[in-house]
């Protein structure tokens, strides 16, 4: 598990990505993002009723997706805030690695948009 600095401590936060941020979709996951100005990236699984009914079984897919981004951690670019939303429940039951490659290339497609928007503000400037 992720140590709690890095994790997201109230709705506050959510809601801010959300309202603000940048979403790129996968058919298992989706990532909602954005930069922050704390210094250090946080994270958020969100994972719905919808998904699973059971609370354990829900705690234990965003258990699964918090430990595959403690391991990748050095990875991850910082300040920015993520939040990843689960829609299927295959994600309880797909094997690790797999998941990792998911959430990995969901992290690089998300550098990617974002160097598109400094270029694009960039050009706007002008």
């Amino acid at each position: 598990m992720l140590k709690k600095k890095y994790r997201f401590h109230s709705r506050g936060g959510v809601r801010y990505v959300y309202q603000k941020g940048k979403t790129i979709r996968t058919p298992k996951l989706s990532l909602v993002f954005t930069r922050n100005f704390r210094g250090f990236t946080r994270f958020g699984v969100v994972v719905s009723k919808k998904v699973e009914k059971s609370a354990v079984k829900r705690n234990r897919i965003r258990r699964r997706v918090y430990e595959a981004l403690r391991v990748n951690f050095d990875l991850i670019p910082k300040n920015k805030d993520y939040l990843f939303v689960v829609f299927s429940k295959d994600v309880e039951k797909m094997p690790f690695s797999e998941l990792e490659k998911i959430l990995g290339e969901l992290v690089e497609e998300s550098k990617v948009k974002a160097d598109e928007e400094k270029f694009y503000d960039i050009i706007r400037r002008r």
